[in-house]
């Protein structure tokens, strides 16, 4: 699933496209959303929160949309799909569209859709912890939050959208590294290093989301120490990167650590 970085990244490009214009085109082809027409309305501009992106409207409405696993969104030239150049806003994968004179915006395989009163985003976004990417960050209210956990390990906790958001098993592993923390050690005990890992997560996903990057979803193919590095060595130690599962069933995710520089064991 793709992390606050990612979709940062693909509000930034969907603004490129269409902030400061009136929509030409706004299909929602969404089983609650089918009647809904978006013509005429003029786009503001997109904001994110965690993983969760609001396309906001000069009619005082917000589209909202989550990638979930397999979403993207692709930009093409309206010209092209007018006259017939491309026919990718016709496949059955699209649930949104999102046209001005000059390009069109395909939400593909989008994972969630609600449109709301922007001054009603709350309700839909109001579960969510604080964004780690938000510019007006509290880094020790966050902290708080995350030690306010007690017992539940640090990695299942930083996974948790309710607790701080943004984060998924990249950067959840990526950080936990940075900081020599166990994946299990419980978040109640880290003292500073709880703000340490958020001030960390937040520098990685920034650093992330500033790169520039042409693709469609707005990704990009990220340097890692230890995720996805299962039995390459440690870049720090040499120590073999292992694999593991934080946090339950049905829910529980998967984690590289190093056993040395991340000392603790997965529970058995």
């Amino acid at each position: 699933m793709p992390e606050g970085d990612v979709v940062l990244r693909v509000a930034r490009r969907l603004d490129a496209a269409l902030a400061g214009q009136v929509l030409t085109r706004g299909e929602l082809r969404w089983p609650t959303l089918g009647g809904v027409d978006l013509t005429g309305a003029g786009v503001l501009g997109h904001g994110t929160h965690g993983k969760h992106l609001l396309t906001r409207l000069d009619d005082g409405r917000s589209l909202h949309t989550h990638l979930r696993m397999d979403g993207l969104w692709r930009v093409h030239p309206t010209a092209d799909l007018a006259a017939g150049v491309s026919r990718a806003d016709r496949s059955h994968r699209v649930r949104a569209v999102l046209g001005t004179q000059q390009w069109t915006c395909l939400g593909i395989d989008l994972g969630m859709m609600d449109l709301v009163a922007t001054a009603e985003e709350d309700r839909l976004l109001g579960h969510l912890g604080p964004d780690v990417l938000a510019p007006d960050l509290d880094v020790a209210a966050a902290a708080a939050r995350i030690l306010a956990q007690g017992e539940r390990g640090i990695g299942e906790v930083l996974l948790d959208q309710t607790v701080v958001a943004g984060l998924g098993t990249i950067y959840m592993a990526e950080s936990l590294w940075a900081q020599r923390a166990s994946p299990w050690a419980p978040a109640g005990g880290l003292g500073p290093t709880a703000r340490d890992l958020v001030t960390t997560a937040r520098r990685l996903m920034l650093r992330s989301a500033a790169a520039r990057v042409p693709t469609a979803t707005g990704d990009t193919r990220r340097d890692t120490n230890v995720h996805g590095r299962e039995r390459r060595s440690c870049p720090r130690c040499g120590t073999p990167i292992r694999r593991a599962e934080v946090g339950r069933p049905p829910t529980a995710r998967r984690v590289y650590w190093c056993p040395r520089c991340q000392p603790g064991q997965p529970p058995t």
